[in-house]
């Protein structure tokens, strides 16, 4: 089960909704009722905070879905199973997203969930979810579906681009995560941080070589694009970045 510390009253979570990344859930709510995140609010709802490297609690034992207020995580799917050498599907999602989508369908559905960074979220039971939005709250129904639907043409284009050259893929997934999960250095106004993904997890959700990964990222700290330290990405051409996306 969650934590059962609350970490951040409602009145302090009021505004949470604004400002999220264009496409997220919270952005598609906010556009839609802010009333709606109010009334959410109103129902019970509460943050709670995950460390780096803890799991999100799901499946059967525990059918949640969470909002992220803070923080990003990795998300890991076995289509095929578990095993050695068996591809994974890996996905990073960040603030304003929704994600144990899939508990509102299916409660034992679940998919390994890490928390990249010290992760603020609102848990909240799928059966309460559903009762809520299908009966009271309509508005955050539909904010879910604009969402996933936007998730996953999104996803297509960064993750799924597997034809194109590595170093355009790799530029054009930390561009993404630059506007989803990336935080104004606090050095200069025109750089990017990405704190949580390294680069075996750059690799594993682009589902290419450590050492192939590796070979991009130096080109675009060769070309003074990206500084690469300890799971945390600095951004500090976002425009440069782009050119090598082909945007």
């Amino acid at each position: 089960m969650p934590p059962a510390l609350d970490t951040t009253r409602p009145t302090e979570l009021l505004h949470a909704h604004r400002g999220k990344p264009e496409g997220s859930f919270l952005h598609h709510l906010h556009q839609r009722s802010a009333e709606t995140w109010y009334q959410l609010l109103q129902a019970g709802l509460r943050s709670r905070t995950f460390a780096r490297d803890e799991l999100l609690p799901m499946g059967a034992d525990d059918p949640f879905v969470y909002i992220i207020i803070e923080g990003v995580v990795r998300q890991d799917r076995y289509p095929l199973g578990t095993g050695f050498g068996i591809p994974t599907i890996t996905r990073f999602r960040a603030a304003g997203e929704l994600v144990g989508e899939a508990a509102l369908i299916d409660p034992t559905s679940r998919v390994d969930t890490r928390c990249l960074t010290t992760t603020v979220v609102i848990p909240c039971a799928a059966r309460y979810f559903n009762a809520l939005t299908e009966r009271r709250l309509y508005e955050a129904r539909l904010a879910v579906l604009h969402s996933l639907e936007d998730r996953n043409r999104t996803d297509e284009v960064v993750y799924g681009m597997a034809i194109r050259p590595p170093l355009e893929r790799v530029s054009r997934l930390l561009a993404h995560l630059a506007d989803t999960a990336g935080v104004p250095d606090p050095r200069t106004a025109h750089s990017s941080v990405i704190t949580g993904p390294g680069q075996k997890d750059i690799a594993a959700a682009l589902q290419l070589a450590v050492s192939t990964t590796e070979n991009a990222l130096r080109t675009l700290r060769h070309h003074g694009v990206i500084e690469a330290r300890y799971r945390q990405f600095v951004v500090r051409d976002v425009e440069g970045l782009r050119h090598f996306v082909g945007a």
